[in-house]
């Protein structure tokens, strides 16, 4: 849950986003899921936190309190992290937002709905997705407002589980289809939403370190003082943010 007040830890971070488990076909997702896991075999050694930034699944929805038949082996390997007693955070994105109970009770893993400031080895960062936020898209924040309605959760909750995943397939394709193909490459920092985000927070807060997702893009960007970090995705890059003194983004091959 979100705090009003920044979160202050201290040790060795990692931020990933965008794995996008399940997408875009069972065979695909789980080669992808394994490249994660043998990534996560790597930073157990050293890691004391992992911020998961959000759509580490294209779709979840616990029908009847369980989660989804599809992502066992990742959801072992976090229990696995866990019991290393390495803290994890999970912040929802526009496609796992319904993430409900399951992680926190069987896993023990902070869930964040919005953004949220912490102060990591005595730097400000905030954290986040990135959906929604700034000025400009209206109609998905609206769509948003409306998926997160409770009747309407409930409702999805009533179908059976392989239709509703279907569903949740069919819209994500559809979602993929219409995003403009310039949209998928770096638009310049005044049309870039994120970059604008930042430049407007900084106004009034003082923040070191931006780190998002949801742009699929891995980025580093000077916002006056600050610097706004994109994690990009698992789709493409096989991007990351290593942070101990200083936040690296990296590549893992």
């Amino acid at each position: 849950m979100p705090h009003s007040q920044p979160i202050v830890i201290t040790g060795v971070c990692y931020f990933a986003s965008d794995f996008h488990f399940g997408a875009p076909n069972a065979a695909i997702s789980s080669k992808r899921e394994q490249t994660v896991i043998h990534w996560l075999d790597i930073i157990q050694k050293d890691a004391n936190h992992l911020f998961l930034l959000g759509d580490i699944f294209d779709f979840w929805f616990e029908f009847s309190g369980k989660p989804p038949d599809f992502y066992e082996s990742f959801l072992n390997k976090i229990a696995e992290l866990r019991k290393k007693d390495i803290e994890i955070y999970f912040f929802t994105g526009n496609h796992d937002m319904w993430v409900k109970n399951y992680l926190i009770e069987y896993l023990g893993i902070h869930i964040f709905k919005k953004k949220q400031e912490f102060i990591i080895n005595n730097k400000k960062f905030l954290l986040g997705h990135g959906d929604g936020l700034g000025r400009g898209e209206l109609g998905y924040k609206c769509l948003k407002a409306f998926l997160n309605c409770k009747i309407n959760i409930w409702l999805f909750g009533l179908l059976p589980q392989k239709t509703g995943f279907a569903i949740a397939q069919f819209c994500s394709r559809k979602s993929r289809a219409m995003t403009p193909e310039y949209k998928e490459q770096f638009m310049g920092n005044e049309k870039e939403l994120l970059v604008q985000f930042c430049f407007q927070y900084l106004k009034n807060h003082d923040i070191d370190y931006f780190i998002f997702g949801h742009r699929h893009l891995p980025l580093e960007i000077a916002v006056n003082k600050a610097v706004y970090f994109n994690t990009g995705d698992w789709l493409n890059y096989n991007t990351y943010i290593k942070y101990e003194n200083t936040p690296l983004l990296c590549c893992f091959d």
